[in-house]
């Protein structure tokens, strides 16, 4: 079996993205008879997702993780939902800034993730990593390409029974000490991303039905 892990390419002020860093550290990782492929997505709408396709085709994975940065955020964060949205706060690294937009027009209105995200999380806070359910990607590029994953999902799959979602990951300590105006935010080592995206796919490729347990939140 073959895992797709994909990471973004730095954006915005960044000179680094925590996504891409901590992926391509994994990329010919084994684990649980499978092997994960890692590669870099440019963040731009529309292009991101033909990158995305274009290494579906090639790694022809049965599950997909997709990880991205969420600034701000202090825990490793699954993600439940994407939706077809794209509302750009920020221009993307082609000076692009879609507004209600849909990601693919006439697709559905949202997509579920289709990996066991709560036993991800148990199995994180487990290990002592910080975790948690998200309920929301943003309308981003990283919501545009967990979409798009979704969508290819439902009506390309590579694979019987592919699978696929995205996690969303907090700044490295790097990041926010050589720029000012995010001090005081929440980081978490790059060792400590690692080896929580090690416990998420573990736990993605070897858990199909999910926990019922509450990972919801009041706002």
């Amino acid at each position: 079996m073959n895992v797709l892990l994909t990471g973004f390419e730095p954006f915005d002020q960044d000179a680094i993205n925590p996504s891409w860093e901590a992926v391509q550290s994994l990329d010919g990782w084994r684990c649980e008879g499978a092997v994960v492929h890692a590669r870099r997505i440019s963040c731009v709408f529309g292009a991101s997702l033909r990158e995305l396709d274009a290494a579906i085709d090639e790694v022809q994975p049965h599950l997909v993780l997709c990880v991205g940065q969420a600034g701000g955020r202090s825990e490793i964060t699954p993600e439940r939902v994407a939706i077809n949205v794209d509302d750009g706060r920020i221009c993307d690294n082609a000076g692009c800034q879609p507004i209600d937009a849909p990601v693919v027009p006439g697709a559905p209105a949202a997509y579920f993730a289709s990996l066991p995200i709560k036993a991800m999380v148990r199995d994180l806070r487990a290990a002592g990593i910080p975790a948690a359910v998200s309920n929301t990607a943003g309308t981003f590029v990283c919501n545009h390409l967990f979409f798009g994953l979704m969508h290819r999902i439902a009506s390309r799959p590579v694979a019987p029974g592919m699978r696929g979602g995205f996690v969303h990951i907090p700044y490295l300590p790097q990041q926010v000490t050589r720029r000012p105006d995010l001090a005081g935010l929440p980081v978490m080592a790059l060792e400590t991303v690692v080896a929580g995206l090690r416990i998420a796919i573990a736990t993605a490729l070897s858990v199909r039905e999910d926990l019922r347990e509450s990972g919801g939140q009041l706002h």
